[in-house]
């Protein structure tokens, strides 16, 4: 994997670290990831960019690591909206309209330590990293 593209503005797209879903999976069993691309997925049922996850009906127990780029309030927004339950790996904007908007009032918020080594890559990331949730029977409406 291009590093430099990774750490560069040229790519919105960051591999969930295989660990870090592993975690989350042994909690959730998770059945769909909403937002993958075929060399990454982690679940057998996923949403490639070809199928659009923002277009796609939400069910069950979800995964989703959005693009991190100008959108990503749009894929918090669909996870507020759908009647999954949905944990997202996201970048820590705590200064964002969705964060406020949609993350502090409908999700559980968990700060990850330090900064993640995504898939591929050799570096750290250059920006911290948060797990939200959202639970299908929690959400206002």
């Amino acid at each position: 994997m291009n590093t430099n593209v990774m750490f560069s503005s040229k790519t919105d797209l960051w591999e969930t670290p295989q660990n870090l879903f592993d975690k989350y999976d042994a909690i959730y069993h998770f059945e769909t990831d909403v937002c993958a691309l075929p060399e990454n997925a982690k679940c057998k049922r996923f949403f490639s960019p070809e199928m659009d996850g923002l277009k796609q009906e939400w069910t069950g127990v979800c995964w989703c690591n959005p693009p991190y780029g100008r959108h990503v309030g749009k894929w918090v927004e669909k996870a507020v909206k759908s009647f999954a339950t949905v944990v997202m790996l996201l970048p820590a904007r705590t200064d964002t309209k969705w964060f406020h908007d949609l993350c502090l009032p409908y999700g559980k918020i968990e700060f990850l330590r330090g900064r993640l080594k995504f898939g591929g890559c050799d570096n750290s990331a250059p920006f911290p990293s948060m797990i939200v949730t959202f639970k299908a029977d929690a959400k206002e409406r």
